[in-house]
């Protein structure tokens, strides 16, 4: 049997970092808050919440991609896993902080 590598799980939350009020994105699953750029790590596969660590996942780099725009680079406070993210930085509401994400590509943050 095949396993899906993600499932839309497009739920609001409070930011856990910064007690940021996020909205569900809408046309994808919202992973990280738009303020800090924070994740909570929870997931095995995109969207699937089967991850027990349940850690806050902090932004130590972006990387541009020429058809994603940016790639958010989380490390775990818990475990120390590292997890690829795409950026929400187009969305209508609640797009991520452009200027964090430049400055973290930047290698400025």
């Amino acid at each position: 049997m095949e396993n899906k590598k993600f499932t839309k799980n497009d739920n609001g939350f409070i930011c856990e970092s910064c007690g940021f009020e996020v909205k569900p994105l809408g046309y994808s699953s919202r992973n990280h808050c738009p303020k800090c750029l924070c994740s909570k790590h929870v997931d095995i596969m995109p969207g699937d919440r089967q991850n027990t660590c349940g850690g806050i996942m902090d932004p130590i780099r972006t990387e541009p991609d020429a058809k994603k725009g940016f790639i958010i680079i989380h490390k775990c406070r818990n475990c120390g896993e590292i997890k690829r993210n795409r950026s929400a930085h187009e969305a209508k509401e609640q797009p991520d902080d452009i200027k964090k994400l430049i400055k973290l590509t930047a290698g400025t943050i």
